[in-house]
């Protein structure tokens, strides 16, 4: 179904949900780039409050998922439903506010080189909220800082941080605006196993701290199964099973099959010892 024309669009207001109820709902998506089809006929819930883990091998489209629900990039037919309402025709004027209860965690943390590790954290908080005072601005970022264990980090530069640091800094900012909705795009790829398991702490520590809702794409099995509570493969153009940790594991779908038996060694690393 194609969506709706943008002018059309209502203004979105978010209404505080009720955990595990329907809070969006990607409807019959359907997405090419050039003569490469990403989507066909695509459906997948995600549920307030939860963590749900997107999986799937490389160029199957996860971080395209999350861009399309903040209106980075746009689908070819169906609908995104947030609480009940298409975003998909909105303007970018109209995604504003949206984006303001959906924050997004970027692969390579996606900071501002020239901005300090403060200014950086700042930045969403100016965006959306113009005229909040400077010093409730200061004492949101130290408290982000802080929520994400790097206290007084104010004055550094991105230059100054580690991989694992740049990445705790993309929450803080991410979380600036306090959104109910964050997404976490490969949130561990290229880190140590070390700092891995303390951004899988992270992602858990936002849910019980924030109560967000969190979308988790990765290809990290790992991670997946430390973060999830409930699991989405994406292969072959659509979501091929939704389950929770327990079901993927005795999964005999072939797709969800063959993924988890290519990374096996990830899951059982005794066994590689």
């Amino acid at each position: 179904m194609p969506f709706a024309s943008r002018q059309e669009a209502p203004t979105f207001e978010f209404q505080q949900p009720t955990p595990g109820e329907q809070l969006i709902h990607f409807q019959h998506l359907q997405k090419s780039f050039g003569p490469k089809r990403v989507y066909d006929d695509l459906e997948l819930d995600v549920r307030a409050g939860e963590t749900l883990v997107v999986l799937g091998g490389s160029g199957t489209g996860k971080s395209v998922l999350l861009k399309c629900l903040i209106g980075l990039q746009r689908p070819d037919a169906g609908r995104i439903l947030f609480q009940g309402r298409d975003v998909t025709g909105f303007s970018e004027g109209q995604f504003i506010p949206v984006r303001r209860h959906v924050a997004m965690v970027f692969q390579g943390a996606a900071l501002f080189d020239s901005l300090s590790v403060g200014e950086n954290v700042a930045y969403p908080l100016r965006e959306h909220y113009p005229d909040m005072p400077l010093s409730e601005v200061r004492d949101r970022v130290a408290e982000k800082l802080e929520l994400v264990n790097l206290p007084g980090t104010e004055r550094l530069m991105p230059a100054d941080l580690s991989g694992g640091m740049k990445k705790r800094v993309g929450l803080a900012r991410a979380i600036a605006t306090n959104p109910e909705v964050i997404l976490w795009d490969e949130p561990t790829t290229g880190l140590d196993p070390v700092t891995t398991q303390s951004i899988n702490a992270m992602i858990n520590s936002m849910k019980t701290k924030l109560g967000s809702t969190s979308i988790v794409v990765t290809h990290d099995l790992v991670s997946a199964f430390a973060v999830g509570d409930r699991m989405a493969m994406l292969a072959n153009r659509r979501i091929v099973q939704v389950g929770t940790p327990g079901e993927f594991r005795r999964s005999k779908v072939p797709e969800v099959r063959a993924f988890l038996d290519a990374r096996r060694v990830e899951l059982e690393p005794e066994a590689a010892s």
